[in-house]
Parts: structure tokens; C-alpha cells; sequence
């Protein structure tokens, strides 16, 4: 008999946790489309061979002689993106948003959002919108948000049309319409791809090691 009342017990915990999981994922993730959960990188292709599955992340692996980036398969226009990311010390890596998938000898095409070790000595130079956050040589995201090395971040991308927006840790860093950032740069500074429509979210690797992990994405 008792252990039947521990097994109903052990029932009735299990069900309300349960259900207190699909009421925090209903409210606060509904309407998202989950692009990795740890177990898989079915949504995902390109350079397979060093973005891998390691522990539940998506982990860049540098090896010689690789390169390229790994690409969502599907595409997406107007949306809102979640992701949670581990820098190591001095790593550098980026996101593409609305990106073409490109031959790895070609690099990128698309916009791409920095995703950088920020207070790395190595960096200590560059210009404002080098780093991490940055729409990556037109908008400066605003910095002191990110966690130490080695430690996980949270980060929300909001693209609605022209206006492109980057939570960083809860903080707002970069709330910008790509239209009115270039108004007055030289048309050659940037990449035309800045402005596609709609495209791929990309992994832009740099040869440091990143991990990534709970990738979801809603479309607007």
C-alpha cells in the first residue's frame, strides 16, 4: 500500500511539473519554432563538419583547411529569434540574418550581427560597430552586457523590415533601421545583401570555438 501512495505521489509531482513547463512555454514562447534543441541539427546545413553537436550545443570547432557557415534550411523574413550563446576567451564568430548561403571561399552575404568576446585585449581598437551586437560596419550596439567568457548569454533579434533590434542578457544593446544608418554612408561601405528581404540565419565562424544551444524562432 505505501508503495502505491508513493507511486501516485511520485505521478502527481511529475504531471504538475509538467504542466507547469507548457504553461511557461505557452506563455512565453508561443508561436516559436524551435531550430535546436540539443539533439539534433536537422534544421541546419553547411559547414557540418566543424559547427557539431557536442553535449546538447552547437559547438564551432576550428580544423584546418574548413571554413564556411552553417545555414538554417529554411528561410525567413520578419521575425523574432531567441538563442542562448558561450563565448571562449577572445572568440569571434557572428550572426547572419536574411543571409545567402554562399561557397566558403566567398565569405558572407547578408547582414550580420556581431557576436564577439568583447573585452578581449585583441579588440581593444576596434571601431564601435565591430562589437558584439553591432549590425557589423553600420550600427554600434551599446556594450558592458555581456557575460564572462564561459558563461551563457541570452539573446533576442527582433528584424521588422528595415528596423532590426538586439536584446542582450534582458538589456536592449541595438535598436536600429538599417535605412537611416546608411543615409549618409558611401554606397560601396557596405553590402548591398544588408537589405535582402528575406534569407537564411547563419553561423558566421571566425576559427574560435562558440557553443549555441535552445535556437527558436517566430516568424512576424
Amino acid at each position: 500500500m505505501q508503495k502505491i501512495l508513493t507511486l501516485i505521489a511520485v505521478l502527481a509531482v511529475t504531471v504538475l511539473a509538467v504542466g507547469a513547463v507548457h504553461a511557461q512555454t505557452k506563455k512565453g514562447e508561443k508561436g516559436f519554432t524551435i531550430l535546436f534543441d540539443g539533439s539534433n541539427m536537422d534544421a541546419w546545413q553547411g559547414n557540418t563538419a566543424e559547427y557539431v553537436l557536442e553535449e546538447g550545443c552547437i559547438v564551432m570547432r576550428p580544423a584546418q583547411e574548413m571554413g564556411g557557415n552553417l545555414y538554417t534550411k529554411e528561410q525567413y523574413d520578419d521575425f523574432v529569434l531567441r538563442f542562448e550563446f558561450l563565448l571562449t576567451p577572445g572568440a569571434n564568430n557572428g550572426l547572419g540574418i536574411r543571409h545567402d548561403i554562399v561557397p566558403n571561399d566567398q565569405g558572407y552575404s547578408g547582414m550580420e550581427l556581431q557576436i564577439l568576446d568583447n573585452e578581449d585585449p585583441q579588440y581593444k581598437d576596434l571601431k564601435p560597430y565591430q562589437y558584439h551586437g553591432s549590425v557589423y560596419g553600420i550600427s554600434p550596439a551599446k556594450r558592458g552586457y555581456l557575460k564572462q567568457p564561459g558563461e551563457w548569454n541570452t539573446q533576442e533579434v527582433v528584424a521588422k523590415g528595415d528596423d532590426i533590434s538586439v536584446k542582450l542578457n534582458g538589456k536592449v544593446i541595438l535598436k536600429t533601421n538599417l535605412r537611416e544608418a546608411v543615409k549618409n554612408m558611401p554606397a560601396d561601405s557596405y553590402a548591398k545583401a544588408v537589405f535582402n528581404k528575406a534569407g537564411h540565419i547563419a553561423f558566421l565562424g571566425h576559427g574560435s570555438v562558440v557553443k549555441f544551444r535552445n535556437i527558436r524562432i517566430k516568424p512576424l
